[in-house]
């Protein structure tokens, strides 16, 4: 305490020239009518400041929620213009039947959404964990995809998380097909970079060029028509001569994959429990 004291009996002067000022700036913008606009204009101009530099951090944390929502309706997107584009081949301009297939064109399709909670890129057999399970509605066999386009197939379940197989896995087979042509091969990773994939088995009387983009094909239960892939970036003949290697580079960003969706097809498990039927009777 007596320390205290002895500060403020050393400094008493500086105090009382604080007090002193900050009685004369009350009188003087209290008392005159400019400089109290002048104080008032500036007041407002540094709170004005403080408040967007406050929203600029607030809209920073809901980048997250506002990123989330986007890969939903990215992927929505992606299922309505493949499945237009496709229903639009039987129909004529009419408006009326142009708003009712967009209306149905995610009918038969099921989104859950789900965040990658471990991923892996340099191993030849890389695998995603997602925090989403079998409480969820989640089951094996399920494709996983991204706001930018595919990433996987659920391989396996358990009640809250589950393990997806990547396209970067030695193991990944996937339909797929060049869009605009609908010439189909099956997507393979080399083990290489994680950037890059190749599509086998493309027929070599095919149409297509450098540029064009892979979608997947829809024939299997996995994935629907027109996911996207990536885009051909090289040609070259197969070991056989028989068909074309296409060098993809991938849509997906898999050193940065966070949010995912998981597609359900319904009528998913009635088609897989039909094929798996035909594969037991040709034993």
């Amino acid at each position: 305490m007596k320390n205290l004291l002895d500060f403020f009996l050393k400094y008493n002067y500086w105090f009382l020239f604080i007090l002193l000022e900050v009685i004369s700036f009350v009188l003087l913008f209290r008392f005159n009518n400019y400089q109290a606009g002048a104080f008032f204009t500036s007041s407002n101009q540094v709170a004005g400041a403080i408040y967007e530099m406050a929203s600029n951090v607030t809209g920073y944390f809901h980048l997250k929620t506002i990123n989330d929502d986007l890969v939903q309706k990215n992927v929505q997107l992606e299922l309505q213009i493949e499945n237009l584009r496709n229903a639009l081949l039987g129909y004529t301009a009419d408006s009326t039947e142009i708003e009712k297939l967009k209306e149905d064109a995610l009918n038969g399709y099921s989104l859950y959404k789900a965040k990658v909670i471990k991923n892996s890129l340099t191993h030849a057999d890389n695998y995603i964990t997602i925090d989403k399970g079998e409480k969820d509605g989640i089951r094996t066999d399920m494709g996983v995809v991204s706001g930018s386009g595919i990433v996987g197939i659920v391989y396996l379940t358990s009640s809250n998380y589950s393990v997806v197989i990547p396209v970067l896995n030695s193991k990944s087979s996937i339909s797929c097909k060049i869009q605009k042509s609908d010439y189909f091969g099956f997507l393979k990773w080399d083990g290489g970079s994680s950037e890059y994939a190749i599509v086998k088995d493309m027929p070599r009387h095919s149409l297509f060029s450098l540029g064009d983009t892979v979608v997947t094909s829809g024939h299997s239960t996995v994935f629907p028509a027109g996911i996207p892939i990536g885009t051909v970036e090289d040609i070259t003949d197969s070991h056989d001569g028989l068909s074309y290697l296409l060098k993809v580079k991938l849509f997906t960003d898999f050193g940065r994959l966070n949010a995912v969706r998981v597609i359900s097809q319904k009528g998913q498990d009635e088609r897989l429990e039909l094929e798996q039927r035909l594969k037991t009777n040709k034993k």
